[in-house]
């Protein structure tokens, strides 16, 4: 299994984005490196390990990159949870806070069978408002939810209190 450290020496820090006070968690760094993109895939896709996963679902927009090469990793569908106005069929959605304002966020009816069993993957879970957003959308449409995953968790902003009795898996957790 590879190692957490090469991924996190790798993350770049941009203090002041994409406002005064933030600290962004750069991953394109990772992106870029062929070695370390297919390490986080690995990663991520352990934390499924035993499970038999129908769908890997994955949140707008940098989700998206991970979660589809964990699905074909786990030989699963990829489902994406869209910002609103970007799906082109009928949707469900639920509306959230983030840290810096509200949001909407969107997911096909059909996604999602009653009963099918989902991962849903992430790059960062902050406050734990999107990831939130995209479990109860999964909730509406009967998922089986059996995992959450992230690549980076920033635990002093607390956002696993908002993913109820979820199993959630984090590489790198920065306190």
């Amino acid at each position: 299994m590879p190692s957490p450290d090469s991924l996190r020496s790798a993350i770049r820090d941009v203090v002041d984005f994409p406002k005064p006070g933030i600290v962004f968690k750069d991953i394109t760094p990772i992106l870029g490196d062929a070695a370390l993109f297919r390490d986080a895939i690995t990663l991520l896709a352990a934390s499924a390990e035993g499970q038999k996963i129908d769908k890997v679902v994955g949140i707008d927009a940098r989700g998206f990159i991970f979660a589809s090469a964990v699905a074909d990793r786990l030989a699963a569908g990829f489902v994406p949870v869209r910002k609103k106005g970007k799906l082109p069929w009928k949707t469900c959605q639920v509306a959230y806070s983030l840290e810096y304002g509200e949001s909407v966020v969107e997911l096909h009816q059909d996604a999602v069978s009653p009963g099918e069993s989902v991962l849903l993957v992430d790059d960062l879970l902050a406050t734990g408002g999107t990831a939130g957003a995209a479990l109860e959308l999964l909730d509406q449409l009967g998922a089986n939810v059996v995992g959450v995953t992230f690549l980076i968790e920033l635990g002093f902003l607390g956002g696993r209190s908002k993913l109820g009795d979820h199993k959630i898996d984090s590489i790198l957790v920065y306190d």
